[in-house]
C-alpha cells in the first residue's frame, strides 16, 4: 500500500492544485509530489507512488476540465475522498525589470488564458500565447534563459516562491470565479455520511434513440435527487457516442442514491461510481418528496408485511 505520507499535484510549487492541496488536514505534514499532468497524477495512485492525488475538476467559468473527466472514465480502482474550492485570482508576472509595454508573448495555462482573454485584448490587443501544462509551469519557464514568453498569467501566490514581478494583479474578467478539486486514491469503502454530501458518477446510454437520456434522468428525479452537475464527453470509438459525468447530492448510504444507482445499474451498460464524499460548500444533501432514509424503511417494511400474508 502507498505511504499515507505522500499526495501528489500538479505542479510545480505556485499552482492552485497546491493551494487545493494545502486545504486537505490529512496532507498538513504529508511529503508533497509535484506532477506535470493530471493523467500522471492519477498514475502516481494507481502504481503506490502516491497515497492520494488533488487534480482539477470544474472551473465555475470553463466548466469541466476534460483531461480530468476523460482520465477519470478510462482509469479503473479509483475513487474520490473529497472536494476543495478554490478561488480564482489572476496576476500577470515577469522577470524584474519587464514593463508592461515591453510584453508580447504571454504563457499559461489555456484555462487560465481563456478567463483572462477581455483583459488581455484590452490592455495587450497585439499579443500572442504560448500555452503551458499549469500556470505555474508558466511562470518558473520566465527564469530559463531560453524562454520565448514575455509574461506568464498565474496565481498571485506565485511571487512567495519565485523572483517575479507583478505587472498587474487580479486580471481575470470574473472576479467570483472558483476551481473546484477532488482528491483521488484507490478504491476503498467511501468516507461516511455526512448528510452534506456528493456522489459521482459517470454513466454511458444503452442506445442513441429518443428519450434515452429522460430515462437516464428519471433514475434521480423520481427519487428526489438533485443533480449539481451534468457533463457529456465523447466515449471516442465513434462519433455520436457519449458518457454523462454527473455530480448527485447526496451519499450512496442515502436510500434514494442507493435506489437511483441501482436503477441505472439496470438501466446502463456500463456505470462508473467515482465515490461518495463531503460537499465543499457544507450544504445539506437532501431529496425532495417522500425519499427519506426513514420513508425508504416504512415502504420496505410495509412490503415485507405483504409477503407474510398480513
Amino acid at each position: 500500500m502507498a505511504s499515507k505520507n505522500t499526495y501528489a499535484f500538479l505542479g510545480p510549487v505556485g499552482t492552485f492544485t497546491e493551494l487545493a492541496l494545502a486545504q486537505v488536514k490529512d496532507a498538513k505534514n504529508a511529503n508533497k509530489l509535484p506532477v506535470s499532468t493530471v493523467q500522471e497524477a492519477i498514475d502516481a495512485v494507481v502504481s503506490k507512488k502516491a497515497f492520494r492525488a488533488i487534480i482539477p475538476v470544474e472551473n465555475s467559468i470553463e466548466g469541466g476540465v476534460s483531461a480530468t473527466l476523460d482520465a477519470l472514465a478510462n482509469t479503473k480502482g479509483i475513487r474520490i475522498y473529497g472536494e476543495y474550492l478554490v478561488p480564482v485570482t489572476f496576476n500577470l508576472v515577469a522577470k524584474p525589470g519587464t514593463k508592461l509595454s515591453d510584453v508580447k508573448i504571454v504563457s499559461t495555462h489555456p484555462t487560465a488564458y481563456a478567463q483572462c482573454r477581455g483583459w488581455l485584448q484590452e490592455k495587450l490587443p497585439n499579443h500572442s500565447h504560448i500555452p503551458a501544462t499549469s500556470t505555474a509551469q508558466a511562470a518558473v519557464a520566465l527564469l530559463e534563459k531560453n524562454s520565448i514568453a514575455d509574461a506568464a498569467i498565474a496565481a498571485n501566490s506565485i511571487t512567495d516562491h519565485y523572483k517575479l514581478t507583478v505587472l498587474a494583479k487580479n486580471i481575470g474578467d470574473n472576479k467570483n470565479a472558483q476551481t473546484r478539486f477532488i482528491e483521488i486514491g484507490l478504491a476503498d469503502t467511501p468516507t461516511k455520511r455526512s448528510g452534506k454530501d456528493k456522489t459521482s458518477i459517470i454513466v454511458e446510454l444503452p442506445e442513441d434513440r429518443p428519450g434515452a437520456l429522460l430515462e437516464m434522468l428519471e433514475q434521480f428525479a423520481a427519487r428526489g435527487v438533485n443533480l449539481s452537475r451534468i457533463e457529456s464527453r465523447p466515449v471516442g470509438d465513434q462519433l455520436g457516442r457519449y458518457r454523462f459525468n454527473i455530480d448527485a447530492q447526496g451519499h450512496i448510504d442515502d436510500e434514494a442514491i442507493a435506489e437511483a444507482l441501482k436503477g441505472l445499474h439496470r438501466f446502463s451498460p456500463n456505470i462508473i461510481f467515482l465515490g461518495s464524499y463531503p460537499r465543499a460548500d457544507k450544504g445539506k444533501s437532501e431529496h425532495n418528496g417522500n425519499n427519506s432514509n426513514k420513508e425508504f424503511d416504512t415502504a420496505e417494511n410495509w412490503l415485507k408485511q405483504l409477503r407474510k400474508g398480513r
